[in-house]
């Protein structure tokens, strides 16, 4: 049985975060649970008031921030144990340097698994 619940990264919101923290690189965790997903929405933007932004909204716009998704297509395969980037599945890296490329930040750690050895490092 398929779950219901919306697996969604929101871009919008971690650009925000990234920028109001002073990063300098992004470390993407968990990205294994995804692997069973044959899409995955990435939020890009929100809708408010007929307009769609690309800016964090303030605190009183955010009640009424719909989501704009974009849906990237799954890998659809178990991702544990990879230590190269280059060996993930092509959709993977796809959905990775979207993401980058949406956050406007470089993703330099990608957790693949549960253990504390399970991280694959990119350079910038």
């Amino acid at each position: 049985m398929k779950s219901s619940r919306l697996l969604l990264f929101d871009c919008v919101a971690s650009k925000y975060g990234c920028r109001m923290q002073g990063t300098t690189d992004v470390a993407f965790t968990v990205l294994d649970v995804l692997g069973y997903l044959d899409e995955i929405p990435v939020c890009v933007g929100y809708e408010i008031n007929g307009e769609v932004t690309t800016d964090f909204p303030v605190t009183h716009l955010l009640d009424k921030a719909k989501p704009v998704l974009k849906v990237l297509p799954g890998w659809k395969c178990d991702i544990r144990g990879i230590r190269k980037y280059e060996d993930l599945p092509e959709n993977c890296r796809k959905y990775i340097e979207f993401v980058e490329e949406q956050i406007e930040y470089p993703i330099t750690m990608i957790s693949n698994g549960p253990g504390r050895d399970d991280i694959i490092y990119r350079s910038k």
